[in-house]
């Protein structure tokens, strides 16, 4: 079995990622680390994980934490990976991170949307970014992979094959997304508690959300996007409008680029999350409208399944030579 250690195991994507491990065919979960929960039984933190690692605990992180480790896997804050990047890639284990520590290529990029310097910007040339329908080929020849953000996720799958045939305007393109509470992570905050939630619908992050950056790195254009919270646990739906460059099927781009991918599922229907929900799948559409000119295009997908804990480990299949649907699924719950 290939031995994984697991930083953020306490997490709401480090429990994600332990659920798929518990059914992969060659990883088994060895390490997991939690600073919050650490001393605590995994099945305290997770209950629903309980069967799956009955006698697993939590452990607080410490240099020879990966001593006989094969993969490391990463759900840490942004700017926790960047003091520990150096000290993995040094070890040689390979390492994949859902962090945005490493997402994007330019250092004072970074620093604009994030709000502070990079700590390691050296080592941004080492990680290649983490969605396999775009780069799956260097993430196949990948010691280090930068899992892409959730929304960056659903919003790129939607919009690049459209930008790369042609047919949307680069400098048009909005995005407006909707996200299950999960995505905000485990921590209790006010903003994402049940009575503030429940029955409410709202924007956030206005003209300044960091996985903008991501968009706009990955389409080669230029994105306003604007993020919604709303009242359910997992998910997202990303609605995507550009400027049509002349009359099109936009659909038909999407089955060119998607058809043969394991997880991507074109449809003529509007997606909703729940076909998406506790899987790797991705659904699209798209419509061109006549009237007003624009692009329409829809994504669905889990933001703790594609949009986190799934492709870390769809990454992780290709870097180690494995077959890249083991342990996932794009098969959704339903109801």
């Amino acid at each position: 079995m290939i031995r994984t250690a697991i930083l953020g195991a306490s997490g709401y994507v480090g429990g994600e990622l332990l659920r798929l491990l518990a059914a992969h065919p060659q990883f088994a979960a060895a390490k997991l680390f939690g600073d919050s929960k650490a001393g605590q039984k995994l099945g305290a933190v997770h209950p629903h994980l309980a069967p799956a690692f009955p006698d697993a605990i939590v452990e607080r992180f410490d240099d020879g934490g990966f001593d006989g480790i094969d993969i490391v896997f990463a759900a840490l804050p942004h700017g926790h990976s960047q003091r520990l990047a150096s000290m993995i890639l040094g070890k040689g284990i390979p390492f994949v991170d859902l962090g945005a520590d490493f997402r994007l290529d330019h250092a004072a990029t970074y620093e604009r949307w994030y709000g502070h310097p990079h700590e390691a910007p050296e080592l941004l040339g080492s990680f290649v970014y983490g969605i396999p329908e775009l780069n799956r080929d260097a993430i196949r020849n990948a010691r280090a992979v930068a899992a892409a953000g959730c929304y960056a996720t659903a919003a790129i799958l939607a919009l690049r094959p459209l930008v790369e045939a042609g047919v949307v305007e680069p400098e048009s393109i909005i995005v407006d997304a909707a996200s299950g509470v999960s995505g905000a992570g485990r921590e209790a905050k006010e903003a994402t508690g049940f009575s503030t939630v429940d029955g409410s619908f709202s924007a956030y992050g206005l003209l300044n959300h960091r996985h903008t950056a991501e968009m706009e790195m990955a389409l080669g254009a230029r994105v306003l996007f604007t993020p919604h919270l709303a009242p359910m646990t997992r998910g997202i739906l990303a609605t995507c409008y550009g400027t049509a460059t002349r009359a099109c099927d936009p659909i038909e781009a999407l089955h060119a680029a998607y058809d043969a991918e394991p997880f991507v599922h074109v449809t003529a229907d509007p997606p909703a999350t729940k076909w998406v929900s506790g899987s790797n799948g991705v659904q699209l559409t798209a419509r061109y409208d006549e009237r007003t000119g624009r692009v329409l295009a829809l994504s669905a997908i889990d933001n703790l399944g594609k949009g986190a804990a799934g492709q870390m480990i769809q990454c992780a299949n290709l870097m180690l030579g494995l077959d890249e649907t083991a342990g996932l699924t794009s098969i959704g719950v339903f109801p």
